[in-house]
């Protein structure tokens, strides 16, 4: 089960392109070591179901690179007017 906290961080980047904490950016710009190393206890059990949402739920652009999570938050702005 993915914390709440970190299900809607997802939900937030996705939808709004909400800038992420170190721990998500690691995971989102599939940094493996990273991600373990930046994650609590609760993010840590759950990687693979946090894996698996991203995988079947989330949007393949924003996911993947440093440089599509970066550009996907810019083009969310952008979306919203602010660029």
């Amino acid at each position: 089960m993915i914390p709440n906290y970190t299900k809607k961080g997802i939900d937030a980047f996705v939808k709004d392109g909400v800038p992420v904490g170190g721990f998500l950016e690691a995971v989102l710009s599939n940094d493996l070591i990273e991600a373990f190393g930046r994650a609590d206890e609760n993010n840590r059990e759950a990687m693979f179901d946090i894996v698996y949402y991203l995988y079947n739920e989330v949007p393949t652009e924003c996911y993947g690179s440093l440089e599509k999570v970066n550009n996907w938050i810019e083009k969310k702005r952008k979306e919203r007017g602010n660029g």
